[in-house]
């Protein structure tokens, strides 16, 4: 009896094993456009280049090159554009449609400019399950559809204009987002635009839009549907 035991367990085991793998394999999300050049370092600290259709997993560091382009649509139904000279880690992504209080995710902007679109993570539950973090500032979502960029002291700013301040840069397009910072938070309004100079110092509304050239994106966004599970299917064209 012991023996048969013994080999349920290693079945199981085995299965539970394959459970995992399976669901590490179908990855977080997947690219649906690309325009340019995009490079993905993984967790193994292996670096390739990657096409339209190419996975996405947690822990992945994606980088787009000069006059690059390239959206992801994860399972949840959200997405997420990059800019060019763009670096962006997905630091932590769970989501399981019967499991919303496992929903959890977490884009770190090192440089470069986002424009991210939700879907059921930050909708369902919590809403502090959706962060987008920079060295200056962390955004929470409160809202649908924004624009953030991180400027780097070198100048990157992942589209916007070589004349932009170093910090973090956020416009709401529709909702509302919350940035914070060590000494305050601000929420962002739609069409509203706000800046975060360091971690140290509060961020602030903006009078307007600073230089970000929100205009600059070469293709239609498919957001959700399709083959990508979880979100209700819309579609916003950028002009």
């Amino acid at each position: 009896m012991n023996a048969i035991q013994g080999l349920f367990k290693v079945v199981a085991s085995f299965a539970l094993t394959l459970v995992a793998a399976s669901a590490f394999a179908a990855g977080a999300g997947v690219i649906t456009h690309l325009s340019g050049t995009m490079s993905v370092q993984r967790p193994d600290g292996s670096v390739r280049i990657l096409s339209q259709k190419s996975e996405v997993q947690p822990g992945d560091v994606l980088t787009t090159q000069r006059d690059s382009y390239a959206q992801i649509n994860f399972t949840d139904g959200s997405a997420a554009t990059m800019r060019p000279n763009t670096t962006m880690k997905l630091e932590a992504y769970s989501f399981t449609q019967e499991q919303p209080q496992g929903d959890a995710m977490f884009m770190r902007l090192i440089k470069g400019g986002l424009r991210t679109v939700t879907g059921l993570i930050g909708k369902r539950g919590d809403q502090d399950s959706y962060k987008i973090g920079t060295s200056t500032a962390t955004i929470g979502i409160r809202g649908s559809f924004g624009e953030t960029q991180h400027v780097t002291d070198d100048g990157g700013s992942g589209g916007g204009g070589s004349k932009l301040a170093p910090g973090t840069y956020h416009n709401t397009l529709s909702g509302s987002y919350v940035m914070r910072t060590q000494a305050g938070e601000q929420l962002i309004g739609e069409g509203q635009f706000a800046f975060a100079k360091d971690p140290k110092t509060p961020p602030v509304l903006l009078p307007g839009d600073p230089g970000l050239n929100l205009g600059q994106m070469p293709f239609t966004l498919g957001v959700g549907g399709g083959a990508i599970k979880g979100g209700a299917s819309q579609e916003c064209t950028v002009r």
